[in-house]
């Protein structure tokens, strides 16, 4: 029998990978070393030992409900669940009840697991409030959002806070080489592989979520397992990855290949530079019956993604003949249309809006959710100002020139570059900005050093 009341048979029947990995004992939990870790403030419990009520506040998949099972475990203490999202002051009450006659009875603790607890009414958290003073249970409270605003201030003085982090790469690999090796718990009776740059697909899609790596790694397992047939070794691929995390693209309809063969050559012409081409094939469009609001949207899209800040105006100017032919419709809406389409034809171009959206992403989806330098996040309560929150930001609009050399990006990924301004249009003077900016920077930390 496990600390769940279950044997590891039974445990495995229609339980998925993430319940049946869930970590046995405080020694086995991955992640959270800093409230686990030696001499921290959850380390070396034991039966008996005091614990403050918590309240458990951390990003989906960090392991609070896990914690929880945990430290009921190691205190041999009675865990008691509600979830805020369907439980009352009613099945508040009872769970107190059984609490205060359990510690009459036999001695025991009670800990008093709320999951959600941001989504107590105010007056379902103060039907706590007696119960955790007297310390008839220690209430143990999970949230995905700020304590400071889903937790009534006269609870919140009765709780410690603790942050829990979204789990590392290492960590999640770590997990995922578990799973896939467990043979009483895990996925060795698939028999299958996951090579380090599979891994590192598994942990894009998972964003620091355990419970969604866990899913998406099971799901994938079984594409590979089916795919393999009795072949022994089944290697889990890129692809088996990306279709267990939803992410593969729609393709058009064929039947429509011909309307976006003429859209695809209207925003080449346009690119190219070629306003003769560009209103001829808008004018193929329009006479074929297309409806104008499509070719519209492709030409505000346009304007961003092929011109951008070489001529800020062109957004301008798309927007305003998309309203243009909203309000006087055709055939007179060709005109405005007509001058749009001539005006992101001869416009300099710039593709930098695409590009640094595209290095963006690459970098959100290779690592994951970065946390936000605390001198960044608000220090809108207390809680927040003792975490650290906004100590040491420096306000431009104090310093010369509204600007303070100073890295915004999260700090593993500080000097990355996204935007590079082309020498085009606009853009050109915005390169010199930038270039200006970049130079002060350097000074500054050169200065510092």
């Amino acid at each position: 029998m496990d600390l769940f009341g279950q044997s590891a048979k039974k445990r495995q029947v229609g339980q998925p990978l993430a319940e049946r990995m869930r970590p046995r004992s405080l020694e086995e939990l991955v992640g959270q070393a800093h409230l686990v870790g030696p001499g921290r403030i959850l380390s070396n419990l034991a039966p008996g030992r005091a614990l403050p009520s918590l309240i458990l506040w951390g990003p989906p998949g960090s392991g609070k409900t896990t914690l929880a099972r945990l430290l009921g475990e190691a205190l041999k203490a009675e865990l008691t669940s509600l979830s805020a999202v369907d439980a009352g002051v009613k099945d508040v009450r009872e769970a107190v009840a059984k609490a205060a006659e359990r510690r009459d009875q036999f001695g025991a603790r009670t800990l008093l697991f709320i999951d959600e607890i941001h989504r107590f009414s105010k007056t379902q958290q103060d039907a706590l409030l007696p119960h955790v003073e007297s310390g008839t249970v220690t209430l143990i409270g999970a949230t995905t959002e700020n304590p400071s605003f889903g937790v009534v201030a006269a609870l919140l003085s009765r709780t410690r806070v603790v942050r829990l982090e979204a789990l590392a790469d290492t960590e999640l690999a770590n997990l995922a080489a578990r799973a896939v090796a467990d043979r009483e718990r895990g996925l060795a009776a698939l028999d299958v592989t996951l090579d380090d740059e599979v891994t590192a697909q598994l942990i894009a899609a998972a964003q620091g979520d355990a419970r969604r790596m866990y899913s998406v790694l099971e799901v994938a397992a079984d594409l590979a397992r089916r795919g393999a047939g009795d072949t022994p070794g089944a290697a889990i691929t890129a692809e088996h990855i990306a279709e267990a995390a939803q992410g593969r693209s729609l393709l058009y309809d064929k039947a429509g290949d011909e309307h976006y063969g003429v859209i695809s050559v209207f925003i080449k012409s346009m690119r190219g530079s070629d306003p003769d081409a560009a209103v001829y094939w808008m004018t193929r469009m329009i006479e074929a019956g297309e409806d104008p609001r499509f070719v519209l949207r492709r030409m505000v899209i346009f304007a961003s993604e092929d011109i951008g800040n070489a001529d800020p105006q062109a957004l301008v100017v798309a927007v305003s003949a998309l309203q243009a032919v909203e309000l006087v419709g055709l055939p007179e809406g060709v005109l405005p249309m007509t001058q749009a389409v001539t005006y992101l034809a001869l416009a300099p171009k710039s593709n930098t809006a695409l590009t640094a959206y595209a290095a963006a992403r690459k970098l959100v989806r290779e690592r994951g959710t970065l946390p936000v330098p605390a001198r960044f996040r608000p220090g809108s309560t207390a809680l927040d100002r003792s975490m650290g929150h906004g100590k040491d930001y420096k306000y431009p609009h104090e310093f010369e020139g509204n600007y303070v050399p100073e890295d915004y990006l999260p700090d593993a990924i500080v000097g990355e570059r996204i935007y590079e301004p082309m020498q085009s249009g606009f853009e050109k003077q915005l390169a010199e900005r930038r270039a200006e900016i970049d130079t002060i920077k350097a000074a500054a930390k050169t200065k510092t050093k």
